[in-house]
């Protein structure tokens, strides 16, 4: 897993993927499939995703925290490439006075091996930038969920 050089706003995260970018990007998107593999032990577990995965389309996640508290996530769709990208805002709820950011997903397919680049900015605050360091491994539950299924 790479991370690139980026704006102090911004992460961007890489992983390659043994799979075709269509297989990826629907992992990635589809609800059903979510709920099945965002989560972490002992930091959180995601109980719930709805998705209108279009253009102007809203999502939602929720889950339960470590601690026990519920969390939320929400944002609208920006882009919907399939299988190529997919980009939308980004709001969680665990940070008073959050704003809102970007998240952007690129699939790039060579050879049935998709590597995925993930980029969120907007991340203004270190305290925003901290709390979404978990992409390395957010991108690594996709691939093991990917391999297996």
């Amino acid at each position: 897993m790479n991370s690139a050089s980026t704006p102090a706003d911004t992460i961007v995260q890489e992983i390659t993927i043994d799979a075709p970018a269509s297989r990826v990007f629907d992992a990635f998107t589809n609800p059903q499939e979510r709920v099945t593999w965002w989560s972490v032990d002992g930091r959180f577990h995601t109980t719930h995703v709805e998705s209108d995965l279009r253009p102007g389309g809203r999502w939602v996640m929720r889950g339960t925290r470590e601690d026990g508290q519920p969390f939320t996530i929400a944002g609208q769709y920006r882009i919907v490439d399939p299988p190529k990208a997919v980009e939308f805002t980004w709001l969680p709820d665990w940070q008073p006075g959050a704003t809102e950011s970007l998240v952007r997903v690129e699939f790039v397919e060579d050879a049935g091996v998709t590597r995925v680049r993930l980029t969120h900015s907007g991340l203004t605050t270190e305290g925003s930038r901290a709390s979404h360091r978990g992409w390395p491994q957010i991108l690594l539950l996709l691939r093991n969920y990917v391999n297996r299924a």
